[in-house]
């Protein structure tokens, strides 16, 4: 972990040299229309750069360099272990600018430094050096054929990927598909937010710096409705994935239908419930994680434990509790080492949520922590994590993805009771539950509808684990050698011997 102070860190900021172009064919080049758009701080408001606003124009350049570069081969055909080799230095590079990527994080969206560096710098190199290391160990098939025949399964990769990716984890969502993309051979086109591009365009540099090939990685920012919308209907991207809300993941889905059937590859929204029996093995600690599920990152995850079900026997214990451990949770200035709550991305991220926070007291919920704005006079978009008691499934909060630190306390009854309130949302991306009787744990985890579930913690796992959604949070997954599926064709070659 670094020891930079507040000071250390703000002086950094005052140095930085901020890059805003789009990066394509190992260069970077401003927006063919020239366009730009201003990217700000939700730190404390100021103008950190201008930015190239990407469109239709540059989003056929960055896709026919891909598509030469794939053709050429001199990516897609090298040996894997020459793959794993660049890919390595790739990680490696990332982790000695480890410091000027979680200052560009923290500037740009808000979270935290000490979260910058020491999750979302480290957990990027980590995905970009598993898939790495991966690749030469991955065997292809052979199929169970008479004695004159001979079956081959392969894999092939897909060809030009386009990744469009969120401003909440930007670093870390764009190396979960860098990663395996790169790996089996793809070229890719990386389409971060523009909310938070600036490190996406910085990481473009280091890839060359690594030996990654000219036109094997290109970057192009700027807005979803145009440069994203572009790429959605190329006609020579074979496969489009994406990490961001339900709505716009929909949106892609028809896109790919207009256009060229390219596979779509979506991880969606969530609304996750935190289930708490009475019988957890420490309460305490429960509550802790429970905090810490709404509360980090800004609640903008989207696996972030927005639904906390207590089992009503223990539920005047347990969320005292719970308000008690959010006292920890204190919004503060990012570049502040000792901050554990940033701001939100923007202006309009944050009237999002504070709207959301009056629609629980429209809908008569009982506020029990936080619900303000506060810090107002830094410039920066900050609110208190919020807790909300006496919420039924049936409110705004209870049933929408808010993206910020609000919480809903529901209590139940019974397992049973338990698990139908946890199902009942058009999501499926994640789920925890609280309990000692190893029986009702397992039991509880195979009846929740959630591609993960957590025993008695919150966001367990790491790249050995897939990670992705049931129904509306989406489908494929991130993490894992199951990543790779969907970067790669299966090809059946049949030979008559």
């Amino acid at each position: 972990m670094t020891t930079l102070t507040r000071a250390d860190w703000e002086q950094r900021a005052q140095q930085l040299n901020i890059e805003g172009r789009a990066f394509i064919h190992g260069e970077y080049r401003p927006a063919v229309s020239g366009a730009t758009f201003e990217c700000l701080s939700p730190v404390d408001g100021r103008l950190l750069a201008t930015v190239a606003s990407c469109d239709l124009a540059d989003a056929e350049a960055a896709v026919a360099d891909a598509r030469a570069t794939f053709d050429s081969g001199v990516w897609s055909r090298l040996a894997p272990v020459a793959r794993k080799a660049i890919m390595l230095r790739f990680a490696d590079l990332i982790e000695q600018h480890g410091e000027e990527l979680a200052l560009l994080e923290t500037l740009d969206m808000g979270k935290p430094i000490s979260d910058s560096y020491g999750i979302d710098v480290s957990g990027s190199a980590r995905a970009i050096r598993w898939n790495a290391e991966a690749i030469d160990k991955i065997y292809d098939e052979v199929a169970a054929t008479a004695h004159d025949e001979l079956g081959l399964v392969t894999r092939e990769p897909v060809g030009v990927v386009a990744a469009i990716v969120p401003w909440n984890f930007p670093l870390m969502m764009a190396s979960w598909k860098l990663g395996p993309a790169l790996a089996t051979g793809n070229s890719v086109i990386l389409k971060p937010s523009e909310k938070s591009p600036l490190t996406a365009i910085r990481i473009a540099q280091l890839a060359i710096d690594a030996g990654i090939p000219a036109g094997v990685l290109n970057v192009l920012p700027g807005y979803g409705h145009t440069v994203g919308k572009a790429l959605a209907l190329h006609m020579d991207v074979d496969t489009l994935v994406f990490t961001g809300s339900t709505k716009i993941a929909k949106q892609l889905m028809i896109y790919a239908g207009e256009s060229n059937m390219k596979r779509v590859w979506l991880e969606a929204g969530g609304k996750s419930p935190n289930i708490v029996f009475a019988d957890a093995p420490d309460l305490k600690a429960a509550a802790e994680a429970a905090a810490g599920a709404i509360a980090f990152n800004q609640g903008e995850v989207c696996t972030a434990g927005s639904r906390l079900l207590v089992e009503n026997s223990i539920k005047a214990q347990f969320v005292p509790l719970v308000v008690e451990a959010i006292k920890t949770w204190k919004p503060g200035n990012p570049l502040d080492p000792a901050t554990n709550v940033g701001a939100l991305v923007d202006t309009t991220q944050m009237n999002n949520v504070l709207s959301y926070i009056q629609a629980g007291h429209d809908d008569g919920a009982t506020l029990v922590a936080g619900g303000k704005r506060v810090l107002e006079e830094t410039g920066g978009t900050y609110v208190e994590p919020t807790i909300f008691d006496g919420v039924n499934n049936a409110m705004r909060i209870a049933k929408e993805e808010i993206f910020g630190p609000v919480l809903s306390v529901i209590g139940f009854d019974s397992a049973e009771e338990a698990v139908a309130i946890a199902n009942d949302t058009i999501y499926g991306l994640a789920a925890a539950v609280w309990t000692s009787n190893l029986s009702k744990a397992h039991l509880t985890a195979k009846a929740l509808r959630a591609g993960s579930v957590w025993v008695n913690q919150y966001d367990g796992g790491d790249m050995t684990a897939p990670f992705g959604g049931f129904k509306q949070s989406g489908n494929g997954r991130d993490k894992s050698l199951h990543a790779f599926d969907k970067y790669t064709e299966l090809k059946s070659t049949w030979i008559k011997l």
